[in-house]
């Protein structure tokens, strides 16, 4: 936990090329987003996020489960962002990921360095976390995830202060 904060500051050291790759993102009908073990519950924050301020339709998956349905919704115009931190689960992760290019998924990766030399080939674009702890991996991938989610809403020109249709909880009865 104590590199954790060095380890934010490093994601967010990213938020340039993140503004550039937004773009791509933005013409989206459909985004999904690939997680496996404790990334599940990031990707489904991240697919949150595009929906509330970009108003993409977007949905997380377990990255085990991407035969359970997702597949059937991969093509070239669907973008596929994948959480996938070195570590026990990365290989795996890849694995899914793999099957979805193989169908003309447009592949955004979030990775380490190491597991973008690995399995950066073929994405569209790649967005490198530092290496850390798979127990610290989603604090620090929450960065890249809440920052796309950001820059495609600018991009499409929407008011991500004052999302449409939300209210935050303590307002409503």
């Amino acid at each position: 936990l104590t590199e954790s904060p060095a380890a934010i500051n490093a994601a967010l050291a990213h938020d340039d090329e993140i503004k550039a790759m937004a773009g791509t993102i933005a013409g989206a009908r459909d985004v999904l987003y690939l997680g496996r073990g404790p990334d599940y519950p990031l990707a489904l924050e991240g697919a949150l996020k595009l929906k509330e301020i970009s108003y993409i339709h977007a949905e997380g998956y377990a990255s085990g489960e991407m035969k359970h349905g997702p597949i059937a919704l991969i093509d070239d115009s669907v973008p596929l962002i994948v959480l996938a931190p070195s570590g026990p689960l990365f290989d795996k992760t890849v694995s899914n990921m793999q099957e979805a290019q193989a169908r003309g998924a447009q592949v955004v990766l979030i990775s380490d360095a190491a597991g973008i030399a690995q399995a950066g080939e073929n994405t569209i674009a790649t967005i490198e976390m530092p290496e850390v702890h798979p127990l610290i991996a989603p604090i620090v991938y929450a960065v890249p995830v809440q920052l796309l989610a950001y820059h495609v809403a600018v991009a499409k020109g929407t008011d991500v202060d004052q999302p449409r249709n939300l209210a935050k909880s303590v307002t409503v009865e």
